[in-house]
This record gives C-alpha cells, sequence and structure tokens, in this order.
C-alpha cells in the first residue's frame, strides 16, 4: 500500500456548493494558455454544464490542449455520446471511461481538475446544477446540493497533474512499453518539499498500488485522533475496520459525530441505518441530513486534519472504484470546513438510541435484511475485501 506523500507551501481554497466551485473552474478555464485535464464522473445536460463545456471549448479554440474524461454510467451511455460530437466539433478530445464494462465494474468516480499544471480542482461535485437531482435533472431539490471541492496552487498541483496525465495515457491507444514506462514513472515520488503551510497530500483509490490508501489514511486520522472527529458523507456503508476506527476512538474519548445524507436512495438508508445500534452504543453521535441533497464527502479530526474529495465512506468507493481526496493538515482550513459541517449537524436531526429503538420492529429487520444483501453482495464484488 502507497503511503501519502505530503508537500508543503501550497495554497487551498475551500469552494463550498456549485455557486463557488463552478465560477472559480470557469474563471481557471478561460486564462488557461497551455493545457487542460479535467475528469468528472457526471456531466449532466442542464445549463451548469453547458456553461462548463462552453468554457473547455473557448479554452480549445484559442489553441489550448484539453482532454476530458468521463465516467460512462455517471453520465450516461447516450449523453456521453452526445457529449463525444459536441467535444470533437470543439476541438476537445474526450475519453468515456469503461463503456459497456470492458474494464470490468470499476467506474471513474473522481472528480479532478489541472490547469497549465498551475491551478488544480478537487472534490465531490460532479459537473451537475445545485438545484437539480442527481439522477433526474426535472426533479428541483428544496436547497442547493451540500457539497465541496477545493482550488490548489503550489506543489501538490503536480502530483495531481501527474496522475492525471499517467490516467489519460491509459486510456489512450499507447504500447504496452510505453504502459510500462508510465507505471515505473508512477512509482516515483512527485511531492516536493517547501518551508511553509500549508501541507497536503492526494490520496487516490485504483486497482493497482493505491487500493486502500483512502481508508488507510482515514484509520490512521481516527487512530491519532485525541479530541474530535467529524466525518460527512452521502452513502455511509463502512467495513469493518472503518467501523471499529469509529468506534475505538469514541471509546477512548474523542468525540465522534457522523453528518449523514438520507432520503436520495432508500436502499442506501437502510444499509446506513443498520449500523446504527453498534454506534450509538459506543457513543458515536449520528446526525441525518435531510434539508437537501448532502453530496460531500469530507472530515475534520482535531481541528487539525482535513479531507475533501469523491470518496464515500462505501464498499464501491473504498473498493471498487477510482476516487480522488486531498488530505489538509492546517489548522485554518480545518476550521473553516468544520464551521460548515457544523452548520450542517445544525440543519439536521441527530439520531439517538431511543429513536432507534423507536422505529418500528418490521423496519429494524428489514436494516438487518439490507446489510446482509449488501455485504454479501460486496464481497463478491470485492472479492472480500470490502469486509476489511
Amino acid at each position: 500500500m502507497r503511503s501519502v506523500s505530503f508537500t508543503e507551501d501550497n495554497d487551498i481554497r475551500l469552494l463550498h456548493c456549485g455557486a463557488e466551485y463552478f465560477p472559480a473552474l470557469i474563471e481557471a478555464f478561460d486564462a488557461a494558455q497551455h493545457e487542460i485535464y479535467f475528469e468528472t464522473y457526471i456531466f449532466a445536460d442542464d445549463a451548469t454544464a453547458e456553461s462548463i463545456k462552453a468554457a473547455l471549448g473557448r479554452a480549445a479554440e484559442r489553441g489550448v490542449i484539453v482532454n476530458v474524461i468521463t465516467d460512462w454510467i455517471g453520465t450516461g451511455n447516450a449523453h456521453a455520446h452526445r457529449l463525444q460530437c459536441d467535444f470533437d466539433a470543439m476541438g476537445v478530445a474526450h475519453h468515456s471511461f469503461n463503456p459497456w464494462f470492458r474494464r470490468g465494474i470499476a467506474r471513474m468516480h473522481r472528480k479532478l481538475c489541472v490547469v497549465d499544471r498551475v491551478v488544480a480542482f478537487l472534490g465531490g461535485l460532479n459537473i451537475v446544477d445545485d438545484m437539480n437531482d442527481d439522477d433526474d435533472a426535472r426533479i428541483p431539490l428544496p436547497a442547493p446540493r451540500w457539497d465541496f471541492g477545493v482550488r490548489i496552487c503550489g506543489p501538490l498541483v503536480a502530483t495531481i497533474h501527474w496522475e492525471m496525465a499517467v490516467h489519460w495515457a491509459r486510456l489512450g491507444s499507447i504500447s504496452w512499453r510505453t504502459r510500462w514506462a508510465t507505471f515505473k514513472e508512477q512509482r516515483r515520488e512527485h511531492g516536493t518539499h517547501g518551508h511553509l503551510p500549508m501541507v497536503a497530500g492526494l490520496v487516490i483509490r485504483d486497482n493497482l498500488r493505491n487500493r486502500r490508501t483512502i481508508q488507510h489514511a482515514y484509520l490512521q486520522a481516527l487512530g491519532n485522533a485525541r479530541r474530535s472527529a467529524m466525518l460527512a458523507n452521502p452513502y455511509f456503508a463502512p467495513g469493518r475496520k472503518m467501523r471499529n476506527g469509529l468506534i475505538a476512538a469514541a471509546r477512548r474519548g474523542v468525540e465522534v459525530t457522523l453528518l449523514l445524507g438520507v432520503g436520495q436512495y432508500r436502499f442506501q438508508d437502510v444499509i446506513a441505518r443498520s449500523f446504527y445500534p453498534k454506534l450509538l452504543k459506543a457513543g458515536v453521535r449520528i446526525v441525518e441530513y435531510r434539508k437537501t441533497q448532502l453530496h460531500g464527502k469530507v472530515a475534520v479530526v482535531d481541528d487539525r486534519w482535513a479531507t475533501v474529495g469523491s470518496s464515500n465512506v462505501d464498499g464501491f468507493s473504498l473498493f471498487v472504484n477510482q476516487e480522488a481526496n486531498v488530505v489538509v493538515v492546517d489548522a485554518e482550513f480545518a476550521c473553516e470546513l468544520r464551521a460548515h459541517i457544523e452548520q450542517g449537524i445544525a440543519d439536521g436531526v441527530p439520531m439517538s438510541m431511543a429513536d432507534f429503538d423507536s422505529i418500528p420492529l418490521y423496519k429494524r429487520m428489514a436494516y438487518r435484511a439490507g446489510y446482509f444483501v449488501y455485504k454479501n453482495l460486496m464481497r463478491i464484488i470485492t472479492w472480500g475485501k470490502s469486509a476489511e
């Protein structure tokens, strides 16, 4: 397992929701002079997506090399085909990741961008309007989707650029010799070390050398926690090690809080609630966010360690899909993110053991049955790794 390579002297800005993220992305595209690498799981068919596509097209018109990867499942087969035609007309190079499951079941769930090797973006935001449902743009949300991204300048950009360039090369028609050369080069450390804050590292999950890196980063932070650990996630279905990490932290006196999104997928809610009894009994605080879609995958530990990214705390993100998070070790950044999580908690509904016990027996039995189905499905998909 590859350890996280941290770099110093970075400037990382937190971007809350699309209202902050998309204008910053477009501004970077419009300033681009040489190249853009861009990856997203969903590239929707709405006004927001059109504005991003238009900015990419403007860059290509100026002679900027623009390389875009979208996920075939996340974006959809029909829309991926339309995007390909539009991008071809604009002079934008585009790959649809893993169409018809030709590369297995893994999805490209990352949301990454690097412009001119100078500025990078990373987070949980897909290219979809904040007020539209992820699955059906015709369904409006009651409030903007709760999500986060970051804008990065500094040495860490070089690490992100290399990761994206290698990923683009893997998807192209390149020889085995070139693939082997890029794999060997990937094994080198591309982090650099300065002398000032902010300290940060790219944490990815793939099926090569980074199979458990994101989970390991979470577990290490929980293991070192002394005062507090706040995690916000929309799709909560942790494996045994992650559950034990949360419980162990709570039992040694750490204030562990989970802010979980509910209401988007009924089966996901069933699975998440199957974990409530043991977590609540161990002293973990659980708050359900029902105001709108919670899509952010963020955490803050001891007001010093923070992470923002695409990885959910579930079997697909931690053991199957390609994901990308950034870990930031900086008190100011962590406190800013903590304030957003605290607001989400204030807008949420806390769950207690008494609340869980008051749920009808047939529903609690359905939670157990749902978990049984999910657990065995993930064991088949991941060859038993999701139980870890």
